[in-house]
């Protein structure tokens, strides 16, 4: 028996074939039928094991009949006692296999479905982390989330539903074979009866599978929102526009209702249809038995037996429709999951440098040939752009990140028939360019340089280490203060303190009760926007990476904090190279250099003092005010405090 939870092998130790052949290591993402079946094989030992349970489990219930039957015609309508004893006997130990078999079943089974769950949570955890900001791009982000959750759900349904259907086949089977055996005609009605059920079902599996699909995207679509809202939810109560939101996700969630209705009226039909067709085949066999005993063709022994399989057959009759349904179900969150699994890394695999390279590259000049920034080793390099977005693509550039923007457009739930095959179509020429851009941005020369050596040729884990961009849409993590700034756990106390004090976040250790240990909730709820984001400051700060680069890092706190920042920041990178993406005059004054960027490129380079002096776009960038006539600033206005920083979350 496999342990629990399982461990992660994909997309690291399982890059050959030989990975596919065995079962493990990448999911294969080729079809949703061929993903099922990917997830059975990886799990065999288990599956396997439920199979033969089920099948035990049921083999009791279906012999039950055969003994009653042949205990009346051996022992009791020839009064035979021992006889009858002898079949008593069978009848209990079949009962007691039955029994114990159920019992080991049902645990097999329900370690088998967490597997399934929790491996998928796992897998998509490690796809997410894997690819970093290349999944957005590829998956919306709700639609991430729904794989996570509710897809995990499906796929462990799925994994009980298929032992159980195997033994139930069996037992079928077994049945037939007996009933030809008492009366060909009647096991023929039987055997006949499967196909019949696998067309009828085959029909009424179809819509309901698009309403199921049509209620999978309207959740995923529910849930992007639901993140969205509570990401911005202190910037709509800041304009107001919480009622809009809530009215938007209210209809949203009305449509998801008014999906889920309709896929739970094709799934309530479709079971009464098999609780029909069972019935009517009850029926018919009853009526059918019933002749043959008038005719003389069968015994009442035999009869009884019929009866008991009639009352049987229902049970594998209803479990070919719930696996039918539930494997439609499967399907659709196949269909979605391999979209998330089926994400291809843009990078390219690089080889690793030794770590005297390393340490040559970290101590060399960074240089962005787009922009011709050029930044000196162990400087603090501040950036000014008038359009907050240059200096954040700039960024970008500088860590080697893909641009943001560009996106796979989520698919239309209301499209059915040619409508929703050409917008399935048109999603994956989309997938399948952006991935072509990325896969060519990524493999070619990157355009930035570290020590001389263009990035491109890093291996990104290596890369990561040596160039840190810290951006303002860095997430806090539920936990503790400590796992905050420090989650790979390698500072001491009095380094984490450092890092808390430049960033000047004394004050988020004093608010949490337990200090270090104080927890933290969710995207860092319980703190200002200002706290947060010098939280962030902190974790970056504590990383301690040879190039630190830094997007707006003060722009949700207030002056003062923001001057004592500025003061603190210079020494606590000293000798190391330090980017600063900022427009504010505090952190200006402490920088030994600034770029000025105009359209995306270097217009102008020198101290701030300089550059206010002698710039006049520099100036009205930086400086709110009035100027005399030597370029001094007579009235210059800095940020206060914000609301985002005054707020706290409840």
């Amino acid at each position: 028996m496999r342990d629990f939870p399982p461990t992660v092998t994909a997309w690291t130790d399982a890059r050959d074939g030989a990975g596919h052949r065995a079962g493990i290591g990448i999911p294969d993402t080729r079809g949703p039928v061929r993903f099922l079946w990917w997830l059975l094989r990886q799990q065999g030992d288990l599956v396997l094991a439920g199979c033969l349970l089920s099948l035990l489990w049921m083999l009791p219930t279906a012999l039950t009949p055969w003994i009653f039957g042949q205990a009346i015609d051996q022992g009791i309508l020839v009064g035979d006692a021992g006889r009858t004893a002898l079949w008593c006997g069978a009848l209990l130990l079949v009962t007691l296999v039955g029994a114990s078999s159920g019992v080991f079943y049902h645990t097999v089974v329900v370690r088998s479905w967490l597997y399934a769950a929790y491996g998928q949570t796992r897998l998509v955890t490690h796809q997410v982390t894997r690819l970093g900001h290349v999944m957005p791009r590829r998956a919306p982000t709700g639609e991430v989330l729904s794989v996570n959750g509710s897809d995990g759900d499906q796929f462990g349904h799925f994994i009980e539903i298929f032992s159980r259907l195997v033994g139930n086949v069996v037992a079928y089977v077994l049945v037939a074979v007996i009933v030809l055996q008492i009366s060909v005609p009647l096991g023929l009605v039987v055997l006949l009866v499967a196909p019949v059920l696998a067309l009828v079902s085959s029909v009424l599996l179809r819509p309901m599978a698009a309403a199921q699909t049509r209620e999978r995207s309207r959740d995923s679509e529910l849930t992007s929102m639901a993140t969205d809202i509570v990401a911005g939810l202190r910037i709509l109560r800041g304009i107001g526009g919480e009622r809009i939101f809530g009215a938007n996700y209210a209809r949203q969630s009305q449509r998801v209702r008014q999906a889920g209705v309709q896929a739970g009226s094709w799934g309530a039909f479709v079971e009464a249809v098999g609780v029909l067709l069972s019935g009517l085949f009850v029926v018919a066999l009853m009526v059918l038995g019933v002749q043959r005993v008038r005719t003389g063709d069968i015994e009442i022994g035999e009869l009884v037996t019929f009866l008991g399989y009639a009352l049987f057959l229902v049970q594998p009759i209803r479990v070919v429709f719930e696996a039918a349904q539930q494997i439609t179900r499967s399907v659709v969150s196949a269909r979605k999951t391999i979209g998330v699994f089926g994400t291809t890394d843009p990078w390219p695999d690089r080889t690793p440098l030794e770590p005297d390279q390393l340490r040559g590259l970290a101590a060399g000049e960074l240089v962005d040939e787009a922009s011709g920034l050029r930044v000196r080793p162990g400087r603090l390099t501040m950036v000014v752009s008038a359009l907050p977005d240059e200096s954040a693509r700039l960024a970008d550039r500088l860590g080697r990140y893909l641009p943001a923007g560009d996106t796979v457009p989520s698919g239309d739930d209301e499209a059915t028939g040619r409508a929703a095959r050409r917008a399935a179509a048109e999603r994956s020429r989309v997938r399948s360019d952006l991935e072509g851009r990325d896969a060519a941005r990524a493999q070619g020369a990157w355009g930035v340089t570290l020590g001389g050596t263009d990035i491109a040729g890093l291996p990104l884990d290596q890369l990561r280490s040596l160039v840190l961009v810290s951006d303002t849409a860095a997430h806090v993590f539920a936990g503790t203060l400590q796992d905050a700034v420090d989650p790979h756990r390698t500072l001491d106390r009095e380094q984490a303190e450092a890092a808390l004090h430049a960033a000047a976040a004394e004050d988020v250790y004093d608010i949490l009760p337990g200090g270090w240990q104080g927890v933290l909730d969710e995207r860092g709820r319980g703190l200002s926007g200002g706290q947060r984001q010098r939280l962030v400051l902190t974790r970056a700060l504590a990383a301690d990476p040879p190039v630190l680069v830094l997007v707006e890092p003060t722009s949700a706190v207030d002056a003062h904090t923001e001057a004592r920042i500025a003061e603190r920041l210079p020494a606590h990178r000293q000798g190391l190279t330090t980017v600063v993406m900022t427009a504010s005059p505090l952190l200006l004054h402490h920088a030994d250099e600034v770029a000025f960027l105009v359209d995306g490129k270097v217009s102008a380079t020198g101290s701030h003092d300089e550059l206010v002096a002698g710039d006049p776009a520099y100036r009205s960038t930086v400086l709110r005010g009035e100027t005399d006539g030597t370029g001094a600033t007579t009235n210059t206005t800095t940020t206060g405090t914000t609301a985002e920083d005054q707020e706290v979350t409840p």
